[in-house]
């Protein structure tokens, strides 16, 4: 039986945790979920098990773990869920030729580079029972991801969210967002079907049948249901528990077929109407629950299985160099050459190199699966761990030297709105409307 005490004072502490770095990170100028993060990585091993471990062990007890598993889980389940409610359509009808070129290049340069680097790592950090090619897609995925969520924020606490540069940059995430999943899933599915008895074709048709489930009578369902909540005027608690229990059936299916329930979650979000009531309507009810209580969890469980003591030694902090050096160079590089080969100056290629270097949690999401799959060992975990918060943390302040600091006068002006934006990111955008810039709201990333 858990040990209620036990769990509501953990909870209590990550809260807390939280909430003060989260806030240390806002003033540092960096987006709170940073700090939020680097808070789950002091609670761990890292820092408080080495300076008190007996402390650490009396508040997270190994037996405790699971709960805080279990909790964490459900979290991310409703933050992917946000994450596919927040993806406009819109978004991609206009799809600019930079725009798709940096989003490719952004795939490409990184995946082909990971996938390079995963075979010098794999004797090193890898076994026969995970086939080299598995460990080389992953690899070269998690270096592609891009945080789509923090992204979107940074560009609106920065004023650039409805600019040419911020809806190029924001096109070209959403498109990376989608593409990392998929490459993802891909991974999951066959990692799965090779340490399990689930046949692969069986796993290719049942998905098949699940996104025609999704795509047609689940959409036509899901827009009668938004109709009845416009005539109602509000979000209606019947009408949140269907789809809840929407949702968690859409987890529950792409669990059962051998990939992860997240991406169950993330689809059911993507398949959501737009309208701003729907939209707005379970951002409220759903994203202060998962921002503020469940997601910093997870990052306190990511903390608790990331150990830096494990990468000891001249050659482990080498290679862990070589791993942020290759994912900065295919993502900031490869974005950055697109951006410029495309025809921006450089200050703007330079913008959206930076910005799309942005990894935050969503790379978290990832290397936990990746670990919970075997794919990745603990010491490999952490360097990738380490790799995330490096890459998240240096976008504030490289966006402030390469192209805020170079804008005249040095005070801020917020540049005028491209007409051709419009069409992208329109004013009344769900997208627009729901980063709008308040400090509690769509902070996550």
């Amino acid at each position: 039986m858990p040990n209620l005490l036990n769990l509501l004072f953990q909870v209590g502490v990550v809260l807390v945790a939280a909430r003060l770095i989260g806030y240390l990170f806002r003033w540092l100028r960096q987006p709170q979920v940073m700090g939020e993060m680097v808070a789950g990585i002091l609670l761990g091993p890292s820092l408080l098990g080495w300076v008190a471990p007996e402390l650490s062990a009396e508040l997270f007890p190994p037996q405790s773990l699971g709960y805080l598993s279990v909790l964490s889980q459900f979290g991310l389940l409703l933050f992917m869920f946000l994450v596919g409610l927040e993806l406009d359509p819109r978004i991609f009808h206009e799809r600019t030729r930079t725009a798709l070129l940096v989003s490719y290049t952004s795939i490409v340069t990184p995946l082909l580079l990971g996938a390079t680097l995963a075979l010098f790592l794999y004797p090193r950090f890898s076994n026969s029972d995970v086939p080299l090619i598995q460990f080389a897609l992953f690899i070269g995925t998690a270096m592609s991801i891009t945080a789509f969520p923090v992204l979107a924020r940074i560009l609106t606490e920065r004023k650039l969210l409805r600019t040419s540069l911020g809806a190029i940059v924001i096109t070209a995430a959403a498109f990376d967002d989608v593409t990392g999943w998929l490459l993802l899933a891909v991974v999951v599915m066959l990692v799965q079907a090779t340490a399990t008895a689930t046949s692969l074709w069986f796993t290719i048709i049942g998905l098949m049948v699940y996104l025609l489930i999704m795509f047609y009578p689940a959409r036509w369902i899901l827009k009668r249901l938004d109709q009845y909540t416009q005539r109602k005027g509000h979000l209606t608690h019947n009408v949140l528990a269907l789809l809840l229990l929407f949702v968690l059936i859409s987890s529950w299916t792409t669990e059962r077929l051998g990939l992860h329930a997240l991406f169950g979650a993330f689809l059911a979000g993507a398949v959501m109407p737009k309208s701003d009531l729907f939209v707005h309507g379970l951002g409220e009810r759903l994203n202060d629950l998962a921002v503020v209580l469940l997601l910093p969890i997870f990052f306190a469980f990511t903390g608790l299985r990331t150990k830096i003591a494990l990468v000891n030694g001249i050659e482990m902090w080498l290679l862990t160099g070589v791993i942020i050096a290759v994912a900065v160079l295919g993502k900031l590089g490869g974005s950055l050459l697109a951006a410029r080969w495309s025809g921006m100056s450089w200050r703007e290629a330079s913008a959206i190199g930076v910005l799309m270097n942005t990894r935050g949690l969503m790379e978290l999401v990832l290397l936990n699966i990746g670990l919970d799959l075997g794919v990745l060992s603990p010491v490999l975990f952490t360097m990738m761990v380490m790799m995330a918060l490096v890459t998240t943390f240096i976008t504030a302040p490289l966006l402030e030297w390469v192209y805020f600091s170079r804008l005249i006068p040095a005070t801020y002006p917020v540049p005028p709105i491209d007409p051709a934006v419009e069409a992208i990111i329109p004013a009344d955008s769900p997208l627009s409307e729901i980063l709008a810039d308040d400090e509690d709201t769509a902070k996550y990333g």
